[in-house]
């Protein structure tokens, strides 16, 4: 499902990645089937976290897909600046705590998104810190985010926060929930 991007993949097709077996002339349905087997794929992945991409190509101006989460995955937090992009989450299933930054690592705002209480989405503007925390087992997300994709320009990490694998990511987690109060 989850292909290696690098910059040899600019204009391929995803599917001849062997990523994505979507045709860009059917409907694409999101049911509970498709939901949970990209949920169990996260669960036994390495980094706790996959995307199951809509978009046929990395060219394609709306990067769309499923993103599912589980709570041992960190997302450093990091800005889309080069080209600017914006992204958007709306929660599917379960709750993940969405969270902006200011440049020196401050939260400026956050949301817990969980359907069941009425908060389901939200849009982060391009150039902005932010980093999203799952809470719950099977948490999916449905994610566009501007094209096109290229792994080199993507996203920048922020300075002031641990790396992805880093010893000290969760306690970076636990801080920021505490900050929060979740």
């Amino acid at each position: 499902m989850r292909g290696i991007r690098d910059s040899k993949d600019k204009g391929k097709s995803i599917k001849d990645k062997g990523e994505s077996e979507v045709s860009p002339r059917i409907m694409i349905k999101i049911d509970r089937k498709m939901i949970e087997e990209t949920s169990r794929m996260a669960a036994s992945s390495l980094r706790k976290r996959q995307n199951r991409n809509f978009h046929v190509s990395y060219d394609d101006p709306i990067n769309r897909m499923l993103n599912a989460v589980e709570p041992e995955a960190y997302f450093p937090p990091h800005k889309h600046v080069d080209p600017p992009k914006r992204e958007v989450f709306v929660i599917l299933k379960g709750r993940v705590l969405m969270v902006e930054f200011d440049d020196g690592g401050k939260i400026t705002d956050h949301v817990l998104l969980e359907a069941a209480a009425g908060n389901f989405g939200v849009e982060i503007a391009p150039g902005v810190w932010h980093s999203l925390i799952p809470l719950e087992r099977g948490s999916v997300l449905y994610e566009l985010k501007d094209g096109p994709y290229s792994k080199e320009a993507d996203k920048v990490f922020a300075p002031w926060a641990p790396a992805e694998g880093a010893a000290c990511a969760g306690d970076f987690v636990r801080k920021v929930l505490a900050a929060v109060g979740v």
